[in-house]
């Protein structure tokens, strides 16, 4: 076969991935929001859309921004912007909106999830072909972004370290990751009320978080019902409160790239709040550096120490600004990975006893981590290991479609299947065929 001729087939393969990807995004598009997929999360995920919107984009712009605005149309008055939102009633799903009893109208969880909304809404305004409508719509998002930024620094920083704490593994999405395990298993449970799991209707049990996992998960969010969801003392009354470098990364770009966004709209006081906001945030990740794991890591407040795990939440990192001698050793740690895991990026260190391959975040790999990662690291030139990342997706949908995450070793398709944000992300590593 000529060079032409494979070029041509090549174009064409990925044309239809693309294609595929289109259809998955319409598949669970509900009309003014999107589910993750069907059965396994029958409702709206915070970041989720927010990545999705990402692919929508490309389609239907109007859409992409409806897709947002319906998010931040359940925004809580305290400015928090919860995880989930429950539009409708669907028995399929557990905790449903009865065990969370948050009280709203259109019921909703009472944690929330990784703040990328801004990083969304700067990234449809600069690529908008319709700049009126583009304009129009990021206006008004912005203070809405703002007011949960500063939700953030209000509620989850009360001692103004500069880093933001979760207090639900849950808020991360990273829910079963190895760095939870002995915070999450110090938990109280002995009041937990009864309960069933749903998921393991929809996904493999061995692809999914433990029974014991999952009693330290429904303990919190009753503790947190006990307190009326009051946000002012969460924090503070949780047994689980956790920096975690990879959450941070992600609300510190955010806070950015809103900077950026709120300057060309002439909005400076919300540019310049947001500003401060990064720039003390990627001061005060330094603290989370460890010499040891030549990575950042999290940090449990609860015990007052830096927690032993070598996770992707600190690969992550690469997502904000970090200084360049971090980089450099972030993009070699990706580099030792590349090493022992058949595909990038693996969600935990292979070397480690605690890694799992199938098992949700304990090993998996994830196209939106592997989407973020690599933004971070071509925005820094690491052009080379980006190349590696967006090659080594696009082969794991080659081979096993377009699953919710993958064995980094197998390529085993793992959790839920024709999963919206992994195709929103293939749209991305591909772009538009034209």
């Amino acid at each position: 076969m000529n060079t032409m001729t494979s070029s041509t087939n090549s174009k064409t393969h990925r044309g239809e991935v693309y294609q595929r990807a289109t259809e998955i995004l319409e598949l669970n598009d509900r009309g003014h929001y999107t589910v993750p997929t069907h059965g396994l999360y029958p409702f709206q995920w915070n970041w989720d859309s927010c990545l999705v919107a990402i692919g929508q984009q490309q389609l239907d712009e109007s859409r992409a921004w409806t897709e947002l605005n319906t998010l931040f149309d359940h925004q809580w008055d305290d400015g928090m912007v919860p995880h989930i939102i429950f539009h409708e009633h669907d028995d399929g799903y557990f905790p449903g909106p009865n065990v969370w009893g948050t009280g709203r109208r259109v019921p909703t969880t009472g944690i929330t999830q990784p703040a990328v909304a801004g990083f969304a809404a700067a990234l449809l305004y600069e690529r908008a072909t319709d700049k009126s409508l583009a304009s129009n719509q990021a206006r008004a998002l912005l203070t809405r972004i703002d007011r949960w930024h500063e939700w953030f620094y209000r509620c989850r920083d009360p001692q103004n370290t500069g880093l933001v704490a979760v207090i639900h593994p849950w808020e991360t999405g990273r829910d079963n990751s190895v760095d939870w395990d002995k915070a999450l298993a110090a938990v109280p449970t002995a009041d937990l009320q009864p309960y069933q799991r749903r998921d393991l209707e929809h996904a493999d049990a061995s692809h999914r978080p433990t029974m014991a996992q999952y009693d330290g998960y429904i303990s919190l969010v009753q503790h947190f019902r006990s307190l009326a969801w009051n946000n002012e003392v969460l924090h503070d009354a949780s047994p689980f409160q956790m920096v975690d470098p990879g959450f941070n990364a992600i609300l510190i770009r955010s806070c950015s790239d809103i900077a950026t966004l709120a300057t060309q709209l002439g909005e400076m006081d919300i540019a310049s709040r947001n500003r401060e906001r990064a720039a003390a945030g990627l001061l005060a990740m330094e603290s989370l550096w460890s010499d040891s794991h030549q990575q950042y890591v999290c940090f449990d407040r609860v015990a007052g120490q830096l927690v032993d795990s070598s996770s992707v939440a600190g690969l992550l990192a690469t997502f904000a600004d970090i200084p360049e001698q971090r980089m450099q050793k972030l993009a070699l740690r990706i580099e030792t990975l590349a090493a022992s895991a058949n595909y990038l990026v693996p969600s935990h260190d292979l070397a480690d006893e605690r890694y799992d391959g199938t098992r949700y975040w304990r090993g998996p790999v994830w196209l939106i981590i592997n989407y973020m990662i690599a933004n971070g690291l071509k925005r820094g030139g690491y052009d080379a290991i980006v190349e590696s990342i967006e090659k080594d997706s696009l082969k794991l949908i080659d081979e096993s479609g377009f699953a919710e995450y993958y064995d980094p070793m197998t390529g085993e398709p793992c959790g839920g299947s024709t999963f919206t944000w992994t195709a929103a992300m293939v749209m991305e590593f591909i772009k538009k065929p034209g």
